[in-house]
């Protein structure tokens, strides 16, 4: 009778152990990986971890090159306000040109009220469900990615952000708070709308139209909004003038004029860091050189592709 009861005793220690270490686990914001597979192939997959109280979800697109001997680079890709992972993935060409180039294309999710369906990130000012439930979407990011490091062959020093409208504000976001991590940034009709205190040097790529209705290139209050606050957004100017500025590039810049395209390049920075802004003349919300982000969404311009310019830009950047 003895041994039976200090079985059970062991037996139920065992489960006491078991919920206290998933209970701390769970507090202090760490992942669940068990949907995880034990090796990961080239191909796509639809993934979750867990991150303060929320499963969090993300695709993961691994290109033919993919292997355990070789690091890859990865871009991290931000739908837009009202979208979700697979959208940006579609609308970007991501797909294609990490399997032409042989980068890993990670797009996350935001959050919403349905499941991957009407998602937002907190960027500061913006954008709704997010920012109204003050999600914590950088800590999001630096847990996914030190997450996906343990599991995936990916280059700590070549990691890169980029999205469109609220994904641009959040590629904004991550370059500001997670310097050690992201190597460049290319934000796609977003603005930065909060103050950064970062002063690690980031190269930065932007894209914007000067007829955006949704994100204005000017700055100030768009009128077509998403979610119940009534933001206010700098202009443009403000993102260059402070990342030229917290980088030590040159002030005056290279200017480039191709028919409705400005491309400006601000060189020399710390750590060979540049800043290039490409302004579309009459550029709507969207994707330079991609797809309508919804049936009804603007048409994008044709004259540039900016997963091609991205790219170019980010390949030789690391930290």
């Amino acid at each position: 009778m003895s041994i039976k009861i200090h079985t059970v005793k062991i037996y139920y220690s065992f489960i006491l152990i078991a919920i206290i270490s998933t209970f701390f686990t769970s507090c202090r914001g760490s992942l669940n990986i068990t949907d995880f597979p034990s090796q990961f192939k080239s191909g796509e997959h639809n993934l979750s971890i867990y991150h303060d109280g929320r499963t969090r979800t993300f695709i993961l697109h691994l290109p033919p090159q993919y292997n355990e001997r070789t690091p890859l680079p990865m871009i991290i890709i931000f739908h837009g306000g009202g979208g979700n992972a697979d959208g940006a993935l579609d609308m970007t060409l991501m797909r294609e040109k990490s399997d032409k180039e042989g980068f890993i294309a990670l797009a996350p999710n935001g959050t919403g009220r349905f499941e991957n369906k009407l998602l937002t990130w907190n960027t500061g000012n913006c954008c709704g469900y997010a920012f109204e439930n003050n999600v914590d979407d950088a800590g999001f990011i630096r847990t996914l990615i030190d997450t996906l490091q343990q599991v995936v062959n990916i280059d700590a020093a070549r990691i890169y952000a980029t999205g469109i409208s609220n994904g641009g504000m959040m590629s904004y976001l991550v370059g500001c708070k997670l310097p050690d991590k992201i190597a460049a940034i290319a934000p796609v009709a977003g603005a930065m709308n909060f103050d950064c205190t970062s002063s690690n040097p980031l190269s930065v790529i932007i894209f914007h139209g000067t007829g955006d209705e949704h994100v204005l290139y000017y700055g100030g209050e768009s009128p077509k909004q998403i979610g119940k606050n009534k933001r206010i957004d700098k202009p443009v100017s403000y993102a260059v003038n402070f990342w030229v500025k917290n980088n030590g590039c040159d002030t005056i810049p290279v200017k480039e004029e191709m028919s409705n395209i400005i491309k400006e390049t601000y060189s020399h920075g710390k750590n060979n860091t540049d800043v290039t802004l490409y302004t579309i003349k009459n550029g709507t919300h969207s994707w330079p050189g991609g797809k309508r982000g919804w049936f009804g969404g603007d048409k994008p311009t044709e004259e540039i592709n900016a997963t091609d310019l991205i790219w170019e830009f980010f390949k030789n950047v690391h930290i």
